[in-house]
């Protein structure tokens, strides 16, 4: 007799043969291929980008280890920190679109004539590839062209207009704009999921107190949708950071609008600097996570002082509760004493 039947122990091919044995392969199976996926396309590169960006090397050919001279480059060339110094113009438009997002993610949440219309209108350009509109307002702000044929139609002289894409003081704000306007609808989307989510008996209370509209938004909306807004920002200011298809697509990095991915992208594939551009990658990763954490160590304090207050509010509303509570039955007693009187007469 076999001992793994007297002793009801079951051999692997019996175990692979039971249901309990068929899921648990089935789930390593299908687990074991995304993951190798997932390692082979991502985290093997990354690793060979971190090792890459201590050589001087190109993509063919001999490397020399130089150690941390390609990050100390990064920081001391005039190309690579212009261009991280650019990023500031996006991280300040980021904050303007989080901003407008807002005031049209709160107009458009509650009933306003229109508002699908203007829903669809507003997330419309986020549907739009990034390249497409690059080539879109390349030919819009080209001098003589849309834009400027529009200004000249309310009366501006088309010759004394600057040029949009290539004066240098104003280019990289316009720029900014096309990417407010081709990234505000998502941001929208998110805010009105978030709102929708907000109790109506908390609009209902404020409008007995007497609450305006900016209180309603200060005291109610804003504090409900306080970790919406915090995703939002860390993924706007994320994304001004890694700034790549307008500027690119649209001035090709001329005029001194070249952000840090542009730059990154032209040393890595026209220089052949493999080396400089993974350090770079590897400094605005760094970066990104700095900005992340730094944004959410204070959204920690915000929640910190909030839930304070809401501790306060709650203890004052536990003894507002008590005192309508005696009230209500001291008037009670007086009913029923009035009515006791009432019934004796």
């Amino acid at each position: 007799m076999n001992g793994n039947a007297v002793t009801g122990k079951k051999t692997f091919a019996q175990w692979c043969k039971s249901m309990r044995g068929q899921q648990i392969i089935v789930t390593i199976t299908f687990l074991l291929v995304p993951l190798l996926l997932l390692f082979t396309f991502t985290y093997l590169p990354f690793l060979n980008m971190i090792r890459f960006s201590f050589y001087d090397m190109k993509y063919i050919g001999p490397r020399t280890f130089v150690g941390l001279q390609n990050y100390i480059d990064v920081f001391t060339r005039d190309d690579c920190f212009s261009a991280l110094g650019l990023s500031l113009y996006y991280m300040v438009g980021s904050v303007v679109q989080m901003a407008l997002a807002l005031l049209f993610a709160t107009i458009l949440s509650f009933k306003v004539k229109g508002s699908k219309f203007f829903r669809g209108a507003l997330y419309f350009p986020c549907l739009i590839c990034g390249i497409s509109v690059g080539f879109i307002f390349k030919f819009f702000f080209t001098h003589g062209f849309v834009f400027d044929t529009l200004l000249s139609w309310v009366g501006f002289n088309v010759e004394t207009l600057p040029y949009w894409l290539k004066d240098e003081s104003i280019n990289n704000i316009v720029l900014v704009g096309c990417s407010v306007w081709k990234y505000i609808g998502q941001n929208i989307v998110l805010f009105i999921g978030a709102i929708a989510s907000v109790d109506t008996a908390l609009y209902e209370a404020a409008d007995i107190d007497g609450a305006n509209a900016w209180q309603k938004f200060r005291s109610i909306i804003l504090p409900s949708i306080r970790t919406i807004v915090v995703l939002n920002l860390i993924l706007s200011i994320s994304g001004a950071l890694s700034a790549f298809e307008m500027p690119y697509v649209t001035t090709g990095g001329g005029f001194g609008t070249s952000t840090y991915f542009v730059v990154m992208d032209k040393l890595a594939h026209t220089n052949q600097k493999v080396g400089l551009a993974s350090a770079m990658a590897v400094i605005l990763l760094v970066i990104i996570m700095l900005v992340t954490f730094l944004q959410k160590w204070v959204a920690s304090l915000m929640d910190d002082g909030n839930d304070s207050m809401s501790r306060k509010a709650y203890k004052a509303y536990r003894k507002a509760e008590k005192e309508r509570k005696r009230q209500q039955k001291a008037q009670a007693k007086a009913e029923s004493r009035l009515a006791g009187k009432e019934a004796a007469v």
